[in-house]
């Protein structure tokens, strides 16, 4: 069975000017990567948990902000290229980006070396305009930035 993962997919508005935020993946694999690379804040969850639950608690692991739970958009799944699932919603909201406090992860780096060091989940986080978005975001990831765009529209929040 396929890996699952949830997440949450923050935006804002400017004037009428969608903004949403990625996070980009720590740790030295992904360092030096940035097109196609970033991803919603999100994790993987067991069988049988609620995803919507467990996209708020990934969301609040990988950036250190609570997202409000209120209002969230469904948003669908999309199936990356390496067989995850990924389900995810929307909510408006805010974030500082420079104060994102993630989980780390340990890791044996250099491989093979017997050193294990603590890398961060996620390195860095971004709000970006759809455009921008398209290009960073995992590519199966993208139609949850189309989805989110459509859904302002038909709720008359964009032209």
């Amino acid at each position: 069975m396929s890996k699952r993962s949830a997440g949450i997919l923050l935006f804002r508005l400017a004037d009428g000017v969608p903004k949403v935020l990625l996070v980009h993946p720590g740790g030295p694999f992904w360092k030096n990567k940035d097109a196609g690379a970033w991803s919603v804040p999100k994790g993987e969850y067991e069988p049988g948990e609620d995803a919507r639950a467990a996209a708020v608690r990934e969301f609040t692991e990988e950036t250190g902000a609570v997202p409000s739970e209120h209002e969230l958009l469904a948003l669908g799944e999309v199936k990356q290229r390496n067989g995850k699932v990924v389900t995810a919603w929307a909510v408006e909201g805010d974030f500082d980006a420079t104060a994102l406090r993630s989980n780390e992860f340990e890791l044996e780096w250099p491989p093979r070396s017997g050193r294990r060091q603590l890398f961060p989940e996620v390195d860095r986080a971004l709000w970006c305009d759809p455009d921008t978005a398209r290009e960073k975001l995992n590519p199966a990831q993208v139609a949850f930035v189309d989805r989110l765009l459509d859904s302002l529209r038909e709720a008359g929040r964009l032209a």
